[in-house]
């Protein structure tokens, strides 16, 4: 069999890779970026952080393809005003989980590279304090009328 090598090669690669994955403490749920109207050139990504591991973590940095710029967020309330402030980190406490919702935690995609459209899935890397990270394909999604709008 000629492929038998590169197939076993596959095979033991695959199995590493699922094994790294099976031990991993931190996994992301429920992943997507906000569609926004023509025109805006920025958005958010939200989603649930778990971490199952006895360590805190902390979300260090995100990147995409998608945006120039990309920066962990949170709003906070200045004087009876909502306002979007970037944050150095967001906390991942151990056995718990974080979530990024409108209104609170977020990744912002600032002056995005291209339109979007819904059902796009945008490529994300988070990576957390540790040095590891995770690699999404957000699916792009209408906000519900309960989801706040971003404003800078």
């Amino acid at each position: 069999m000629k492929f038998a090598k590169p197939l076993i090669i596959t095979l033991v690669l695959s199995a590493i890779a699922g094994s790294a994955l099976a031990d991993s403490v931190l996994s992301v749920h429920a992943p997507y970026v906000r569609l926004m109207p023509p025109g805006i050139k920025t958005t958010g990504s939200f989603m649930l952080i778990k971490n199952d591991g006895d360590d805190d973590r902390r979300l260090v940095r995100a990147d995409s393809p998608a945006a120039r710029i990309v920066e962990l967020h949170t709003h906070l309330n200045e004087n009876g005003v909502m306002k979007m402030r970037a944050v150095p980190h967001i906390e991942v406490k151990s056995h718990s989980q974080t979530e990024l919702k409108p209104g609170s935690f977020h990744v912002m995609l600032i002056d995005l590279t291209a339109p979007l459209n819904e059902g796009d899935k945008v490529p994300i890397t988070l990576e957390f304090d540790d040095g590891s990270t995770i690699e999404l394909a957000a699916p792009v999604k209408k906000p519900h009328a309960a989801m706040p709008m971003p404003h800078r």
